[in-house]
């Protein structure tokens, strides 16, 4: 399971300084003198903790010099050490955060830019149109196929172009197209689009959009035949309508007029879309709606009513790797009864529709339905579940040889973080002791699921303690002289000071074990919440 993305990422720096993202300049000087009387060199004459002192004194010293630095801040806030490291050179006309951000941008678009012409981007699709009833009698299953591809490049900073074809085959007939784009990028706000193509669709067309507003977009096209002359008008208006849905209004006037409202919204679990259109000739309306049931799997309802459609879609899909996604689909309608398999892999698709039926039959439709959906549940259940946790496990493993060398070196620095705090922490520890205040008996952090077995943590395998740390030690030494402790909201506390990472990729808690005025005490906190001690709350 790979660690959670939606907290605050530029925050190590923070963490190493034991203090808050909105700590004031003073606050910073504070905890920087604190930490450099623990950490500066001169103090120790023994060589070995002299480095020990050296290594993590530089540490704080770099933290300090990027925070204590308004504009040097507002780019670490912003961007991490990226930002820092990014070339972006630092001066007057750059002192609003607003500015940073852009000027951080334009360099990183331009990279974006310089690696995307580097490479053709393709993307195709493949069509398999099977039919059992056919197949059934005697003419073969195949009932047609088409195949589609694009390659599209961004030959310069404003300019790109599009190149595909299509091929399609039906029963004994068939046909294919050729079509090329050219984009060009005449400012931020506006692009022209040309284009052409060849075969079945012989066409001459131009297309310009334009950002009228920050929430609304205006397209306008002109296309012209070479078949027949006719020429088509379109205008398409876009307009955000929310955070998260948006919609669009288009119009067509040609041989074929027609005039379309559609709808989308897109939600981190749910996204719906809706569409109705009226033409001379035709009218329609669409629907569908996809639930996320995880990061992985989601399910999907569609439905298509018109003059010349009639059908409802059931199904969903999974994703099987980090490129590659497959799905079920189910639809029936005035076309038939179908099963639908699909395989998305990268820019390429995979598409097999199978009719089973011509005829709407109540009993042959549930039964098309219910038998092979029931087939797929226990063959997930019993097959493909534990076929990909054991995969997911393997590569869990194989993500932990590779970053074994990493973590033993964090591990290290760490437990040498952690000798140089040892005599004021004892020290701390004892006076608590004596006043009956806050000393903290047990502290792990680490992998999520490890700390489920954190009672029987001498007895757990080694693979399951190794995502452990021990940060008794560290915690005790950021107790106050007051009887507290407070480490701050938004902030990875693998960045403080005798932490690390002991599981790179994984969700992490610490647990922590305390006493307070001869009572005993118990919290476990996600990775980036607050923890703030003692609390009646934690009593055992």
């Amino acid at each position: 399971m790979k660690e959670e993305e939606s907290g605050p990422q530029n925050r190590e720096l923070y963490a190493l300084l034991h203090i808050s993202p909105e700590a004031s300049d003073e606050e910073i000087r504070k905890s920087y003198r604190q930490w450099a009387q623990i950490y500066h060199p001169d103090k120790y004459q023994a060589l070995e903790m002299k480095e020990i002192a050296t290594e993590n004194f530089q540490r704080i010293c770099e933290a300090y010099e990027i925070l204590s630095d308004e504009t040097k801040r507002q780019i670490y806030d912003i961007y991490g050490m990226e930002g820092i490291n990014s070339g972006l050179e630092l001066g007057t006309k750059l002192s609003k955060a607003e500015e940073i951000k852009e000027e951080l941008e334009r360099l990183r678009r331009q990279k974006e830019l310089q690696k995307v012409a580097a490479h053709l981007r393709p993307s195709g699709s493949i069509m398999a149109n099977l039919s059992l009833p056919q197949f059934l009698e005697g003419d073969g299953i195949m009932k047609g196929m088409a195949m589609a591809s694009e390659v599209q490049s961004q030959i310069s900073k404003n300019n790109a172009v599009a190149i595909g074809g299509n091929l399609a085959v039906n029963g004994n007939a068939g046909g294919g197209a050729a079509s090329v784009v050219f984009r060009h990028q005449m400012s931020s706000v506006s692009s022209i689009e040309f284009m052409g193509s060849m075969g079945l669709r012989a066409l001459l067309g131009v297309q310009t959009t334009r950002h009228i507003s920050v929430h609304s977009t205006a397209t306008m096209g002109l296309a012209m035949s070479l078949r027949d002359g006719s020429v088509n008008l379109s205008n398409t208006w876009s307009r955000q309508l929310s955070d998260t849905a948006h919609g669009n209004i288009h119009l067509s006037l040609g041989p074929e007029s027609s005039i379309a409202v559609g709808w989308q919204r897109k939600e981190q679990k749910r996204s719906a879309s809706g569409e109705i259109k009226l033409g001379t000739g035709s009218f329609g309306a669409t629907a569908n709606y996809t639930h996320r049931f995880s990061t992985k799997s989601h399910g999907r309802i569609a439905a298509r009513f018109g003059s010349t459609a009639l059908e409802l879609e059931l199904g969903g899909g999974r994703k099987v790797s980090e490129f590659s996604t497959i799905r079920m689909l189910y639809s029936v309608g005035i076309q038939g009864i179908f099963w639908k398999f699909e395989l998305h892999r990268g820019g390429q698709k995979l598409i097999v529709p199978v009719l089973l039926s011509r005829h709407l039959n109540p009993i042959f439709a549930t039964g098309a339905f219910v038998v092979p959906t029931s087939l797929y549940f226990v063959l997930k259940r019993f097959v493909v579940k534990p076929f990909y946790l054991k995969r997911e496990k393997q590569k869990a493993s194989e993500n932990m040889d590779k970053t074994l060398g990493q973590v033993q070196e964090a591990r290290t620095a760490a437990k040498k973080a952690q000798q140089l705090l040892q005599n004021v922490a004892n020290r701390k520890r004892s006076r608590q002791l004596e006043t009956g205040g806050l000393v903290v008996t047990k502290a792990l952090y680490g992998s999520r699921k490890a700390l489920k077995n954190r009672n029987q943590i001498e007895e757990v395998k080694d693979e399951v303690a190794s995502q452990i740390i021990d940060v008794t030690l560290p915690l005790n030494f950021l107790v106050s002289d007051s009887g507290q402790l407070k480490l701050h909201e938004g902030v990875k506390k693998s960045g403080i000071m005798g932490f690390c990472d002991p599981c790179p990729g994984e969700p992490k808690q610490l647990y922590v074990e305390y006493t307070f005025d001869g009572n005993n005490f118990e919290v476990i906190v996600d990775d980036l919440h607050e923890l703030l001690i003692p609390q009646e709350s934690h009593r055992i």
